[in-house]
């Protein structure tokens, strides 16, 4: 029902974000109360448990003379559950961004609790001119490249010296 709300109100040229938390517990309900297609797939889950997740989560578009829908979705993993593996690696790659927090980090209470290995956006030349690309691009290297709270330190300290994003990443070398 939101979704279908959200849609028409795209196609009047709005602009709508739906935040869904959670794509593993949602395909976890279709799991159980579906109509199984009678193929379970690795950890119990039913083959047709991910169609109406997927389809949801696969709504998010611009619309050409219209307006946009955004669809931020989490998803659970490391719960020690097979079908929680299935269900993330069934949709690991199918949005544009993907941002992937640290327990080990929030546990020492560094926050943004963030994992910058594993977090980055796809097609990221769509959204910056080159030269601002290839800045951030230096920036995630230098990150990657240490303990991962050994960069959120680093990122944050240079966050608190930079007024703006130009100014963070005129400051990488």
């Amino acid at each position: 029902m939101v979704f279908e709300h959200a849609r028409r109100q795209v196609e009047l040229g709005k602009d709508v974000v739906i935040v869904l938390d959670s794509l593993t517990r949602l395909a976890r309900s279709h799991n159980t109360t579906g109509r199984g297609s009678g193929r379970t797939m690795t950890g119990g889950l039913d083959a047709n448990a991910l169609a109406k997740p997927k389809g949801l989560f696969g709504a998010a578009r611009a619309v050409p003379e219209g307006g946009s829908l955004t669809v931020i979705a989490t998803a659970l993993i490391e719960t020690e559950s097979r079908m929680d593996d299935v269900i993330f690696e069934e949709f690991k790659g199918t949005g544009n961004s993907e941002l992937r927090l640290s327990r080990g980090l929030a546990d020492r209470r560094l926050y943004p609790a963030v994992d910058v290995a594993a977090s980055g956006t796809r097609r990221e030349e769509l959204l910056a001119d080159p030269q601002t690309v290839a800045a951030k691009q230096q920036l995630r290297r230098g990150l990657v490249a240490l303990p991962p709270e050994k960069a959120i330190d680093v990122l944050l300290a240079q966050l608190r010296r930079a007024k703006t994003n130009v100014e963070l990443l005129a400051g990488v070398s």
